[in-house]
């Protein structure tokens, strides 16, 4: 009977000390949390040196596994991804200096907020992180515009839907009121007649874009970005 306690015990110390770590990793600086992704582009960079001036893609894993990007838009000389999955709004905007800045771009394209609704970020939590992103961008680089890809209606998280949806507007309503911004509207266009997600625009974890909905994205992206 003793040793069967002491084995509670153990898993159950065991387990709090897991999530004690796992809480500690996503509480991390972003600089820490993601170094291995920021060690890739560093690394990709020395490499193969950009070019500045380009667009500049930024985000979470939609921008990631965005498959042949860098040519989706012939008439765009450069054209750079620079996506982490699993990153959140929030984390792009701790990492402008990383992220963004190097490439010194006329235009960032950043997808992301999705990940921050559905760890429990509010719509207002996510036009802050998107303020301050806008800010620390301007600040170094004032003659950079920006584009917010609007958050994707993903089917396996129609329960923050209507999160997702308050969320588009505030940072839309916001993008609205300054010249530098622009607002790209994604998720409109990935709802059928219903208001229901295209189903053919998912991958089978029904949260990924398919070819067809990359393909989507970019009919959307393009009318968006100019010479």
């Amino acid at each position: 009977m003793k040793g069967q306690m002491k084995r509670r015990v153990c898993v159950v110390a065991l387990v709090a000390m897991f999530w004690t770590q796992v809480r500690a990793q996503s509480d991390a600086p972003a600089e820490l949390r993601w170094k291995k992704e920021l060690d890739v582009f560093v690394a990709a960079d020395r490499q193969e040196p950009p070019v500045v001036g380009g667009i500049l893609f930024v985000g979470s894993s939609s921008i990631r596994m965005w498959a042949g990007l860098e040519t989706a838009f012939p008439e765009q000389p450069v054209v750079i991804r620079r996506g982490f999955g699993g990153s959140r709004l929030s984390d792009c905007a701790d990492l402008v200096h990383r992220l963004v800045l190097p490439y010194r771009p006329r235009l960032v394209v950043l997808y992301a907020g999705e990940n921050d609704l559905a760890e429990g970020a509010s719509p207002q939590d996510l036009l802050a992180h998107f303020v301050r992103f806008v800010q620390r961008v301007q600040m170094a680089l004032p003659d950079t515009r920006i584009a917010y890809l609007s958050i994707k209606p993903s089917p396996s998280r129609l329960t923050h839907m209507m999160a997702m949806r308050e969320a588009n507007l505030l940072i839309q309503t916001h993008v609205l009121a300054h010249d530098h911004l622009v607002y790209i509207d994604v998720h409109a266009a990935m709802l059928d007649n219903d208001g229901r997600p295209r189903p053919e625009l998912y991958l089978s974890d029904q949260l990924h874009l398919s070819a067809e909905g990359y393909g989507l994205w970019r009919q959307v992206v393009s009318a968006h970005l100019r010479p």
